[in-house]
């Protein structure tokens, strides 16, 4: 793939991303959705499971399974069927964007080969500045960026 498709891609997917950003203060209940909504609605395990075509003991576990984190989306989106709703689910970049995590995981794959060279340079008597360190470690982190390189994840 090329490195336009690539950007493209980053910026379609962070674009999705960030409709999710608002959702990420949203805590989940302690004794998670399923539970609360359930309580919420006065519906019984008996109702629920009946909804689920199963007995109420298999609801229990399926709260069980939420609360302990165990549970699948498949079932999740079983639950939400059965109660009206629908599951949402995705992710939110700590770094604010997929561009800022690749930035800053090329800032340090770019230390990590500066330093490296810059360690052998020292060891020959051929010391680098601070400066050319800098420049050399910025450089190579826009290289890294612009290429993508298979290496940038290892």
């Amino acid at each position: 793939m090329n490195i336009q498709n690539q950007r493209l891609i980053i910026e379609q997917v962070d674009k999705k991303l960030s409709l999710l950003k608002p959702l990420e203060k949203i805590e989940t209940p302690e004794r998670g959705w399923v539970y609360t909504i359930r309580i919420a609605m006065k519906m019984s395990l008996r109702q629920l499971g009946n909804r689920l075509n199963m007995a109420a003991q298999s609801a229990k576990e399926i709260e069980e399974r939420e609360m302990n984190g165990s549970i699948t989306i498949k079932s999740l989106r079983e639950v939400a069927d059965a109660l009206d709703m629908k599951l949402v689910y995705g992710f939110v970049a700590k770094e604010d964007s997929i561009e800022k995590i690749i930035a800053k995981r090329a800032n340090e794959k770019a230390r990590e080969i500066v330093f490296r060279t810059s360690n052998t340079m020292k060891l020959e008597d051929q010391e680098n500045s601070e400066a050319r360190i800098a420049k050399a470690i910025k450089d190579k982190t826009e290289e890294i960026k612009n290429k993508m390189p298979k290496y940038l994840w290892d």
